[in-house]
């Protein structure tokens, strides 16, 4: 199945200073080899990058590091890949973050992944809460996984990560359970702030756009986590999530 994407997902990269587009690629990549491109790949590079022969690419499989690339297209909706030098290249939050998403709307949920990869999250837990307005079952919710994880990827492949943050299968809230050393849970009527919390492993709470139930803050409060308040303003799903990761970059110094 070919990859059905949001706008915006040619990434660019300075490669010995030109700007080239980078691709996921799937299968394991190794220095001065060739490769013919996964049919995914291939119709990205050729069908809608429209990208020629002889094109220099950066490709990346999610392994870590980086591989320039020069194509080639031996025939018909062929793409095939020279691939040299391996870079060493990281560009990883040093927090570690897991953002544990109430699932909003559609285009919420695309928006928060898509961002929230962007801003170094490593790993995306989807909950079903009290107040979700979405509900998802069987194969409507494998789709929906499957175009999460997508975007998750094509977030990577325009913000120059090299890594891609797991989408992991959504759950109830009751049936998480979040092993890291900081819990955050964002809440209106929260009163501690994000200052000091900056420590990963680090898990992220972030309400659907009604917010979590009463009795789910509760339980989220005994499962050790703090409350906080992003200032005086209520924030949106999506903006509460996104401003959260932000600011907590920005205190570890990754801004």
């Amino acid at each position: 199945m070919r990859r059905q994407l949001p706008t915006g997902r040619l990434g660019l990269h300075a490669v010995t200073g030109a700007r080239v587009p980078r691709l996921f690629v799937e299968t394991e990549l190794h220095p001065d080899s060739n490769l013919s491109l996964p049919e995914d790949a291939a119709h990205h590079a050729a069908r809608v990058l429209r990208l020629s022969e002889g094109d220099a690419v950066v490709l990346f499989d999610g392994r870590g590091g980086e591989f320039e690339a020069r194509l080639s297209m031996p025939g018909r909706g062929q793409v095939a890949a020279a691939i040299g030098a391996r870079r060493e290249v990281e560009r990883e939050s040093p927090l570690e973050i897991t953002l544990l998403q109430a699932i909003s709307s559609s285009d919420k949920m695309d928006f928060t992944i898509q961002k929230a990869v962007e801003l170094g999250v490593a790993a995306i837990q989807p909950v079903f809460s009290e107040k979700s307005v979405v509900r998802l079952s069987g194969e409507r919710e494998a789709k929906k996984l499957l175009h999460w994880r997508r975007i998750a990827i094509a977030a990577c492949e325009q913000s120059g990560r090299n890594r891609i943050p797991e989408v992991r299968d959504p759950v109830q809230l009751g049936r998480y359970a979040a092993s890291a050393s900081t819990k955050i849970l964002l809440s209106p009527a929260g009163a501690g702030k994000l200052a000091g919390l900056a420590k990963g492993p680090l898990v992220l709470a972030v309400g659907p756009e009604a917010g979590f139930s009463a009795a789910e803050e509760q339980r989220l409060l005994r499962d050790g986590f703090a409350a906080v308040r992003l200032g005086p303003r209520v924030l949106r799903t999506e903006t509460a999530a996104l401003a959260a990761l932000a600011a907590l970059n920005a205190l570890a110094g990754d801004f």
